[in-house]
């Protein structure tokens, strides 16, 4: 019985996936029609360039380093870049790779997930503006109680001092005593409240001992993937100064924001090196971050470093809100956070715990 016969070139252009055989040389040898659509070039101009023309420019390091990996036979799997497309718009490409050394080919599919990153991008900015305008609600409702307090304690205090024996009028002394118990309600609910609120904040604020490495392999596991594609060297050293006696959840988001802005801000071409160790000084425990990054120039910047939504180096990821929540966490707990940088010489984080 013979086998039906496929016309494979059918699938091959039919797919919305975009499609694709590239020569170890960095050209495309074949592609699917939906690289076209995608980036907007014509096959003949996506053929005559090479390919690395077409990444975004603040990816094409890591873009190559990746490719450099293929050539080993190495295969690869879902990895992500974005690409520039003919109008200047930015798409994100999720890749799957197989390279045939033999041939000197790499065989590649690519699924366009720029609209899952845009909705990622959208979500994550609404969580951290709702985190933040939780907290500020949270501080407004426990300054509002608490200083409602004093005048409403005055109140009852007048209240005090008046004699009543001498106030004849029967009206006129029932409201008073009515105003004197409303005083003493109000009083004993906004006593309530400001108690209420101080146990909630001690909850989640708890102090507890911790192990820096513990919390912050926590971290480079969550964004294990973003360290493999930038290439970054990640170099920890707590053995001066093992533990803390700080809050979990807030070391573990210090850390993620400091190593994440260390990658987000590296010099083009050339691989993060993020050094992290802690020290034991005389008025407590220090943990120091520092990196070979762009560094910044502190006479201009360092008034508004800790500010919200300020960006320094205008990377379209930044929010301007990551530094705005370590410096919160260190100083709501009594710590401090000093910074030194230059440009192009990197950046190093001081931060010296209660």
């Amino acid at each position: 019985m013979n086998s039906p016969k496929f016309d494979y070139e059918l699938f091959f252009e039919l797919t919305a996936d975009l499609f694709c055989i590239a020569g170890y040389d960095g050209y495309f040898k074949k592609i699917n029609t939906s690289v076209a659509k995608v980036l907007g070039y014509s096959m003949e101009e996506l053929y005559s360039r090479p390919i690395n023309d077409f990444v975004h420019p603040e990816d094409k390091f890591t873009t190559a380093k990746v490719r450099e990996q293929l050539h080993q036979s190495k295969p690869l799997l879902n990895f992500e870049n974005r690409y520039l497309t003919k109008s200047g718009e930015t798409v994100w490409l999720s890749w799957t790779s197989m390279p045939v050394d033999s041939q000197q080919v790499v065989f590649a599919i690519a699924k366009n997930i720029t609209h899952k990153k845009e909705i990622e991008e959208q979500r994550n900015s609404l969580l951290s503006q709702l985190s933040l305008l939780n907290q500020e609600l949270k501080q407004l409702t426990f300054s509002t109680s608490h200083d409602l307090r004093a005048p409403v304690n005055n109140l009852l205090l007048a209240f005090d001092l008046l004699d009543v024996n001498k106030i004849e009028d029967q009206d006129t002394l029932e409201l008073i005593l009515l105003l004197r118990n409303s005083g003493r309600k109000l009083s004993d609910t906004l006593n309530k409240y400001v108690d209420v609120l101080k146990e909630r904040h001690e909850k989640e604020t708890a102090i507890e001992k911790i192990y820096f490495q513990s919390s912050v392999d926590q971290v480079l596991d969550s964004i294990k993937t973003l360290i493999v594609s930038s290439q970054a060297s990640i170099q920890t050293d707590f053995s001066r100064a093992p533990q803390v006696e700080f809050n979990g959840p807030y070391l573990e988001s210090i850390f993620l924001n400091l190593i994440t802005n260390s990658i987000r801000y590296s010099k083009p071409g050339v691989p993060p090196q993020i050094h992290i160790r802690s020290q034991i000084v005389q008025n407590g425990v220090q943990l120091i971050v520092e990196d070979n990054g762009l560094g910044m120039d502190l006479d201009k910047m360092g008034h508004k470093l800790f500010r919200i939504n300020q960006s320094f180096h205008g990377h379209s990821e930044s929010k301007g809100i990551g530094l705005y929540l370590v410096y919160h966490h260190i100083t709501g707990l009594g710590g401090k956070i000093d910074v030194e940088s230059q440009v192009n010489q990197g950046t190093r984080f001081t931060i010296t715990f209660p």
